[in-house]
């Protein structure tokens, strides 16, 4: 929570930075965003491994929330959007480093039946800080008359936060079988372990993750239908309020119904978004179409890390995560650069159809494939 505070203050203001202050293309924008969450995707194979390989959580956990919070200061350094590329990938590399660890953790302390909420609720924690982070930056932006380096400067106090609560607060567990002690190094071939099952899921993910580019560009795309630049992080406050609401409901929805139907629901929600987005004219529309895509988050986001959860072994939970978050991530970088060359070159409404486009394929996969086998 605390690092997405820290995070989104940053996040909601940064593509109004790029393009406003630092004179970048949309095409730029969408470069780094999308070079930014591959790499965090991508980090995640090899922390997730690291974790299984080493029986422990804990310190790969501590190194992404610790470089999370020592990028925080470049942002407000950077004088070319280069130096907010390469804090941007440095922030990235520690959300890649600490989250298959940190998710696989949260199934190594959850008893199965209850997993579902388990991924609800740290997703609802998650995003509680991505609604709370806009609103600081709102209220600072006033505060410090649109200064959004002054912003930048702030969002380093909850990023140490979040380091001190991992300090602090986490404690490992043992990812072996209960009684037979230290389990054994995972190797490389142990991978194949990862059955049908788990690659139908890599697949939809990959699919689905086509369809749903970065949040900055809901921000472009309120701020093109005349929201101040003061206010833009409320696109984010307005999508993550939704998302925090809907999570935890989602997750104990999750454990009790086919997966496949919260899937397509939550599918059908982000085609009702894109379509929203493309169509609808004016704010009212804009924020119709973002609170939409917060209710496709809230059905989808927990579910897909469950169904990672109980489609692999206990002891390759943390390479399960890796793997799956490597395939996504280079999904999310061709998914930000075409939507930036799109919108350069098309416009905001061929973007968002494209993403309606995509999620009618994944939910054609959705459909084709049987996810309750091992539910």
């Amino acid at each position: 929570m605390f690092m997405d505070i820290s995070s989104e203050m940053i996040h909601a203001l940064l593509p109004l930075f790029l393009t406003g202050t630092l004179g970048a293309s949309v095409a730029m924008v969408g470069l780094i965003e999308g070079v930014g969450e591959s790499t965090a995707q991508i980090a995640k194979v090899f922390s997730g491994y690291l974790s299984d390989r080493f029986g422990r959580r804990k310190p790969l956990i501590l190194l992404g929330y610790g470089l999370g919070a020592a990028s925080k200061p470049f942002f407000a350094l950077a004088g070319a959007p280069a130096m907010v590329f390469a804090a941007r990938f440095a922030d990235r590399i520690g959300k890649g480093i600490r989250g298959a660890p940190r998710d696989a953790l949260v199934a190594d302390v959850t008893p199965p039946g209850i997993r579902g909420r388990a991924y609800g609720l740290r997703q609802a924690l998650d995003t509680v800080g991505a609604f709370v982070g806009p609103l600081l930056a709102v209220a600072l932006m006033a505060l410090f008359a649109d200064d959004m380096r002054a912003v930048f400067w702030v969002a380093l106090v909850p990023g140490s936060l979040a380091v001190l609560c991992v300090v602090l607060g986490v404690e490992d567990r043992s990812v072996g079988t209960v009684g037979t002690g230290r389990p054994p190094p995972v190797r490389i071939a142990d991978l194949r372990r990862l059955e049908r099952p788990f690659l139908v899921v890599v697949a939809i993910g990959v699919v689905f993750t086509l369809a749903r580019f970065s949040e900055a560009f809901l921000v472009l795309k309120a701020h093109d239908e005349g929201l101040p630049l003061a206010f833009a992080p409320f696109v984010l406050v307005a999508m993550n309020v939704v998302y925090s609401l809907g999570a935890y409901p989602a997750g104990a929805w999750s454990d009790q119904a086919p997966p496949e139907r919260l899937l397509l629901s939550g599918l059908a929600v982000l085609v009702a978004a894109d379509l929203t987005l493309a169509f609808v004219p004016g704010l009212w529309g804009a924020f119709l179409g973002i609170g939409l895509w917060g209710v496709h988050m809230a059905l989808t986001q927990g579910l897909l890390a469950k169904l990672v959860a109980q489609n692999a072994p206990a002891t390759l939970r943390g390479s399960a995560f890796g793997l799956f978050n490597l395939a996504t991530g280079l999904a999310t970088l061709a998914a930000s650069l075409a939507a930036g060359l799109l919108w350069d070159v098309s416009g905001a409404r061929t973007t968002f159809i494209a993403g309606a486009v995509f999620a009618l394929l994944a939910s054609a996969l959705v459909i084709t494939f049987d996810l309750s086998r091992k539910s």
